[in-house]
C-alpha cells in the first residue's frame, strides 16, 4: 500500500479495493503526453503531502484503459472524488493549487447522508 503522503497508481485491478478501504479517494486521470497533466502533477502531489489521511490515486489513461473507459473519461487531466465509495466530484481540467485545497475541504465536510437522501430522490421515477 502507500505511505501516507504519497500518490498511488490505481488501475482496474486496484481500484475497487482501494475506494473500499478509504474513506476519502481522489483520482487524476492523467497521460504522459499530456501538458496539462504535467502542469497538474506537481499540485496533485503536493495535495497529497498536505492530505495524508486522504488517498490520491494517479490513472495513466494510457495503461488504465479500462478504468478511463469505464468512467467516461473523454479529457486529461479529469479530477474525480469519491468519499465513502461514492463518486462525489468529477470534473476535466487543470486545477489551480487553491482551488484543488478548496475542494478537497469541500469534500471532507460533506455529509454523506444528506449526499446519499439528495441522489436517492433524484433516481426516483417521477409520478
Amino acid at each position: 500500500m502507500s505511505n501516507p503522503g504519497e500518490t498511488v497508481e490505481v488501475t482496474m485491478e486496484n481500484f475497487d479495493q482501494l475506494v473500499e478501504s478509504h474513506p476519502i479517494v481522489i483520482l487524476d486521470f492523467w497521460a504522459e503526453w499530456c501538458g496539462p497533466c504535467k502542469l497538474f502533477g506537481p499540485i496533485f502531489e503536493q495535495a497529497a503531502t498536505a492530505f495524508p489521511d486522504i488517498l490520491f490515486g494517479k490513472v495513466d489513461t494510457e495503461k488504465a484503459t479500462e478504468l478511463a473507459t469505464a468512467f467516461q473519461v473523454r479529457s486529461i487531466p479529469t479530477i474525480m472524488a469519491f468519499k465513502e465509495k461514492e463518486l462525489v466530484f468529477e470534473q476535466a481540467g487543470l486545477l489551480p493549487a487553491p482551488m484543488l485545497v478548496k475542494l478537497i475541504e469541500e469534500i471532507q465536510k460533506l455529509d454523506m447522508d444528506e449526499v446519499r437522501k439528495k441522489k436517492a430522490e433524484l433516481e426516483q421515477p417521477e409520478a
